[in-house]
């Protein structure tokens, strides 16, 4: 072990105590033992603190800063700028990481030294079921660099940093791009160092009503939107993304018929670019697609997503059973809503059929 590199593992809290110990013991435990915990207490009001010095005591690979809230961005950088660890690997304060994760990612670099980064999949965990996640397979097949224009490519959670290959001055998260940080610095370091997708889970993802993406999905979705129309400008596939960044402000017929219309601008303009790079592009486009349709389908109006789908000429890609719901939201928005409804209901039923109990799972791997 004397060998094996430092792993600095940069744990963000801030009013975490629900699950704090379960994400903190399942770091502690790895199978890669040399690693150090760099826990930021972002200004917590719970008990946060007080489970953080618990593990400290017990453990002196836990260091801890606690201070005045300051916000996501600034406890990355803040951690990032101490980290003394070659590899520096993020994880979230109400996630689990399985015993193998970081020995597993130490094992990529070490056969990838070119490495600049890399992520890995998820096992989500809703109301206490973990169901399996699925690899998104564009990944495996679609060009990084390109990809990562369109979408945030990785689980912020799950990515280690190579600092043998990243410069200091270029690993550091933009504050302009708050909510969807990952985003950026994944777009601008995909675009400078190679990057890999591992095909295997090693998070357990919580979703849960308190966590950052259910609070600030607005102002998330409205930074993503930036960042993918900065990409498309400077790719110069689009002249103006006005079209696209007003859908991110307010869902309304007018914004979600100029935000179609500019997807098949779009998607027009990748049907001329070289076949080498062309099914990356496609690929890329259709994600956005995706983004849009879940954007409007949230505001709960079947006109509207109706609307969307019919201009841009993608039923065809959604599934069966939405467009089944979808077809009468023109006409008939109430028998949309009773119809989505009922969907919702389904995948509830499936995902319970398909997931374990999360407290079995976790017992396997002695997370506490």
């Amino acid at each position: 072990m004397t060998g094996a590199p430092l792993v600095s593992v940069l744990l963000p809290v801030y009013n975490a105590g629900p699950y704090l110990a379960a994400a903190l013991a399942s770091i502690l435990r790895q199978d890669h033992g040399r690693l150090e915990v760099i826990a930021i207490d972002d200004g917590s009001t719970d008990n946060s603190l007080e489970i953080l010095e618990r593990y400290r005591e017990a453990d002196s690979r836990v260091s801890i800063i606690s201070r005045e809230n300051r916000g996501l961005v600034a406890t990355l950088n803040e951690g990032l700028a101490i980290a003394r660890g070659e590899l520096v690997a993020r994880m979230d304060a109400d996630d689990i990481a399985y015993p193998w994760r970081l020995s597993r990612q130490v094992a990529l670099f070490e056969r990838r030294p070119e490495l600049g980064f890399c992520g890995a999949g998820v096992d989500m965990l809703i109301r206490g079921r973990i169901a399996r996640g699925k690899p998104d397979p564009v990944l495996q097949f679609g060009r990084i660099p390109i990809l990562a224009m369109f979408f945030t490519i990785f689980m912020h959670p799950t990515v280690v940093y190579n600092r043998k290959v990243i410069e200091d001055d270029v690993l550091h998260y933009d504050q302009t791009y708050r909510h969807a940080e990952d985003f950026d610095i994944f777009r601008r370091l995909a675009g400078r160092y190679p990057a890999a997708m591992m095909p295997e889970n090693l998070v357990v993802y919580r979703i849960h009503q308190a966590s950052v993406t259910s609070r600030h999905s607005k102002e998330m979705r409205r930074t993503h939107l930036r960042i993918v129309a900065e990409n498309l400008e400077r790719e110069g596939l689009a002249e103006a993304t006005r079209d696209l960044r007003d859908i991110g402000e307010a869902v309304s017929l007018d914004a979600v018929t100029r935000a179609a219309n500019f997807i098949v601008a779009l998607e027009e303009r990748i049907c001329s670019l070289p076949a080498e790079t062309r099914p990356s592009f496609e690929a890329g486009a259709l994600n956005l697609f995706y983004f849009l349709y879940q954007l409007v389908a949230d505001e709960k109006q079947p006109p509207l997503t109706h609307e969307l789908l019919t201009l841009t000429a993608k039923w065809n890609v959604i599934r069966r059973r939405e467009q089944y719901a979808l077809r009468p939201g023109a006409w008939a928005p109430w028998l949309s809503r009773a119809s989505l409804s009922a969907g919702k209901q389904a995948d509830a039923v499936e995902y319970f059929f398909k997931s374990a109990p999360a407290a079995a799972v976790l017992a396997s791997y002695q997370v506490g």
